[in-house]
């Protein structure tokens, strides 16, 4: 072959070496944008719960949609473009609970090409909302509709109705069995003098729920369960005592965003917010129970502004619609006048410490502080318990054993009782401050 010829070959294999690049340079991204175009469904679930009822809609990539409400009857109807009907949607209509408190029926369809319909049928004329979540964790978009009912449940009134109930052995209307595992049997109240002269309100809040399950243990627990599971025995105790009561901010799996938590303790005019939580770290050999207050300042270790940051990260993986402006935000949130609170709250969580350290090896023997957003009444003594390291596959075990839950329980309310009889309760009007 002359060396013209090769010169030629040479070329020709460059071009052919180039064209083939070019190619997979341009058909690739071509194809990947194809297919996000084209969001799919991958998840369905539903929240319901007597404050609203949530149902989250996962996507592979953000959903373009348009939502109007219709009268007689009352429904929701949302329009999703640019998917295709399939099993997930069409599974929606068996994931609403007859006893739903606010959806009695949600379908989904194929409307127009490209266009898939939901309509959800309401038991009440609801205000409804509608919003996106951008991935965080290990969700991916998200599509969100939120029905709150026209009348929100009020749990002052709430509260008046079940102390009326137990007065008159008649069980209140709002009163939720406990599941299964997790019975409760509340324990005859006791005799003697109580610990305070008044009736006390304690608000119990068990941490993360719904959408937000909080930390995950080895074996599969979710924190939001176990929170769910202490606070509900917690709850039980308190009530057997003279003189107090105890109010959840949720009483089933759903997501309370964090100033609303607060604002329920508020509403009530409680004496003291008590957190319930279950620590994760990333080894699994971290151990031990702890208690938080809030500080102004710094945080009293890098440990507790870790713990702080991800707790106050709740929102964004429950899922808050930032839209919605709330003007007690600010107030509730930004209030620095807390010197007075904050020094009872560490008295109280020295004291519920010490309980603990009875029955489960502390994580650390004084009471930490961070600027933990749940903790921010201005007028609440408030502490958050971390029960245990939920990642720890021994203290997993214990989380999800009913006795150590009830011992829990009972050291919290013992370290609540030492601190009443050091701290009386200040005398308070009978009816809650109103907002």
């Amino acid at each position: 072959m002359s060396e013209h010829a090769q010169k030629l070959l040479a070329e020709r294999r460059k071009l052919i070496k180039f064209a083939g690049a070019s190619l997979v340079l341009l058909v690739s991204p071509i194809g990947r944008a194809a297919v996000d175009r084209n969001p799919s469904i991958l998840a369905v679930r539903v929240w319901p719960a007597a404050d609203y009822t949530r149902v989250t809609i996962e996507c592979s990539s953000s959903l373009k949609y348009s939502h109007f409400t219709i009268k007689n009857p009352d429904r929701l109807v949302v329009d999703l473009e640019g998917i295709e009907f399939s099993s997930v949607l069409e599974s929606l209509s068996n994931k609403i609970a007859p006893d739903d408190p606010n959806i009695k029926l949600l379908r989904a369809g194929r409307f127009k090409p490209g266009v898939v319909r939901l309509v959800m049928e309401l038991k009440n004329e609801v205000k409804p909302q509608v919003f996106e979540l951008p991935p965080v964790g290990e969700y991916g978009h998200r599509l969100v509709l939120d029905v709150y009912p026209l009348e929100a449940p009020d749990p002052l009134l709430q509260l008046l109705a079940k102390n009326e109930a137990q007065a008159g052995n008649t069980p209140s209307l709002d009163e939720k069995a406990p599941e299964q595992n997790t019975e409760i049997k509340p324990e005859k109240p006791r005799q003697g003098k109580p610990i305070v002269d008044r009736l006390v309100t304690i608000t119990l809040d068990p941490g993360h729920g719904g959408e937000d399950p909080g930390a995950v243990g080895r074996g599969g627990s979710y924190e939001k369960n176990v929170t769910l599971a202490v606070a509900r025995r917690l709850k039980a105790k308190i009530d057997a005592e003279p003189n107090m009561r105890a109010v959840l901010t949720r009483d089933t799996d759903f997501f309370v965003p964090l100033h609303v938590r607060v604002q329920k303790a508020r509403r009530i005019k409680s004496d003291l917010f008590v957190s319930i939580h279950a620590d994760a770290f990333t080894q699994t050999d971290a151990n031990g129970s702890s208690v938080f207050a809030l500080s102004e300042s710094g945080a009293s270790s890098s440990a507790a502004r870790y713990l702080a940051q991800k707790e106050n990260a709740a929102d964004l993986v429950g899922g808050v619609n930032i839209a919605v402006k709330d003007p007690m935000l600010a107030k509730t949130l930004l209030d620095l006048s807390q010197t007075a609170t904050i020094s009872d709250s560490l008295k109280l969580g020295k004291a519920v410490l010490g309980e603990i350290g009875g029955i489960n090896r502390l994580h650390k023997g004084s009471v930490e502080q961070a600027g933990f957003a749940v903790l921010k009444a201005p007028d609440i003594p408030s502490i958050l318990i971390e029960t245990a390291f939920i990642s720890n596959p021994e203290e997993e075990r214990r989380l999800n054993d009913e006795a150590y839950q009830d011992k829990m329980a009972e050291a919290i309310l013992s370290g609540m009782k030492k601190y009443f009889a050091k701290n009386p309760p200040l005398a308070k009007s009978t009816l809650a401050k109103l907002d």
